[in-house]
């Protein structure tokens, strides 16, 4: 099987799988756990030189469900630790000599002053951790204190904050950025300016979950007031993954590692991560929802991926997608795809024929020859690829590519389809031989 041992800034690790810094990570009890299950690394919950750090003794969680009820969005009001900072220390020590083949990252937050960071960066050293992130990203409550993402939306802060530590310590500093900002590869590039080994993203993103039909607050509060928290889970994954690429993509910062965050759940967004440029990725939603032992998918699925693209090592599949990364001004406005409706698997529930009626062209039929049957209209369709994405049958609706210069780009219209890939589709019921 192919080998998951990670390097990342010449950090090793058996996988490239950590836990983020976050409550899973939060004490030595719960990372000795996860270890036991087979993580690669933990970034251990942050630490800062507020003794004073008080959570709320009430909600601090809520959760956004699909229609099968399963959590997909996450939020949290919880701040950086508010334990003694000497005992995570002592306890990250224990854990590194408990645990020298994994990767133990200390995650710091400090105000912007040098004297902070001089007197604790080397301190947290000490303890024997393989290097530090800098947490740049939490959008509530330390932010209010001019930490995390108020520090995070600021290049300028970005670009000093990550100088000091860079001055103090001998280990690698990786920068943890906050989505909450119009664009990314600014404090990115002042990650870069600053000496920043690596960059790590996304932290959660600001909101607030919903209302309670009750009582018309905010839910959930803590008495009769609530607070906007961090948003994470599967839901924040695109939104992760098009940081991630535009960094990976973008000269002047694309020479810097990546460790990828933001709704990573099963192997195949492991997948998505890496090939868009990361060259790990971090977990802790998913973790908090389904346990520790959710790893065994990971490290399974992706080896097994691994071995069917031929592929020896996780460095082979990082960053092989971000060159189909690109601007819309570049795409090719002369490709044409159509949709085809694989007739032995459509269960004729209609979900096509109605969205295409009402929102889009006009483009699938619902009756043929006066019996119920959905077909695509060759000539109406435009390869919007909306009936592909609410079919529930996987497969049953595909896109298929029709040859290069087919369409008259004043109408969109199909020049000449008989010489098209599409009509000679076995999927395609019109398809006529070639010969």
């Amino acid at each position: 099987m192919a080998n998951l041992q990670s390097n990342f800034l010449g950090i090793s690790s058996p996988n490239p799988f950590w836990l983020a810094s976050a409550p899973p990570t939060d004490k030595l009890y719960n990372v000795n756990r996860a270890f036991e299950a087979g993580w690669g690394g933990v970034v251990w919950k942050t630490v800062g030189e507020d003794p004073n750090v008080i959570n709320v003794n009430g909600p601090r969680y809520a959760g956004m469900r699909s229609n099968d009820g399963r959590v997909v969005g996450f939020n949290n009001i919880e701040l950086i630790s508010d334990r003694p900072l000497q005992v995570n220390l002592d306890e990250m020590r224990q854990c590194k000599l408990d645990w020298p083949d994994r990767a133990i990252i200390a995650s710091v937050m400090f105000p912007l002053n040098e004297e902070t960071w001089a007197k604790h960066i080397p301190m947290i050293e000490a303890t024997g951790i393989d290097g530090f992130e800098i947490n740049f990203g939490c959008p509530h409550g330390m932010s209010e204190r001019g930490m995390g993402a108020a520090m995070g939306q600021v290049p300028e802060y970005v670009q000093q904050a990550t100088e000091w530590c860079k001055k103090y310590a001998t280990k690698p500093v990786i920068v943890k950025l906050t989505p909450n900002i119009t664009n990314v590869l600014h404090p990115a590039q002042a990650a870069v300016d600053g000496g920043a080994d690596a960059v790590s993203l996304i932290n959660t993103i600001n909101s607030i979950m919903r209302v309670d039909y009750d009582n018309l607050t905010m839910f959930p509060t803590t008495g009769a007031q609530g607070s906007h928290g961090g948003y994470c889970g599967e839901a924040v994954k695109p939104v992760a993954l098009n940081m991630v690429a535009e960094i990976a993509r973008t000269p002047g910062t694309s020479q810097m590692p990546i460790s990828g965050i933001g709704g990573v759940t099963d192997w195949k967004d492991a997948v998505d991560f890496l090939a868009l440029g990361a060259s790990n990725v971090q977990v802790c939603t998913a973790a908090m929802l389904y346990g520790f032992h959710i790893v065994d998918d990971l490290i399974d699925g992706l080896s097994r991926f691994l071995d069917e693209k031929g592929m020896t090592s996780v460095d082979e599949l990082v960053g092989v997608a971000v060159p189909s990364v690109t601007d819309w001004q570049n795409l090719n406005l002369n490709h044409v795809d159509k949709a085809v409706i694989d007739q032995d698997a459509c269960i004729q529930c209609g979900r096509c024929h109605i969205a295409c009626e009402d929102t889009s062209h006009q483009a699938i039929t619902n009756m043929v020859d006066g019996f119920r049957k959905f077909e695509v209209i060759e000539e109406e369709c435009v390869g919007c690829n909306l009936c592909v994405t609410l079919c529930p049958v996987e497969n049953c609706i595909t896109m298929v590519s029709q040859a290069p210069g087919e369409v008259d780009l004043r109408t969109n219209k199909v020049i000449s389809s008989e010489h098209a890939d599409w009509t000679t589709h076995p999927n395609n019921p019109m398809s006529v031989a070639k010969g």
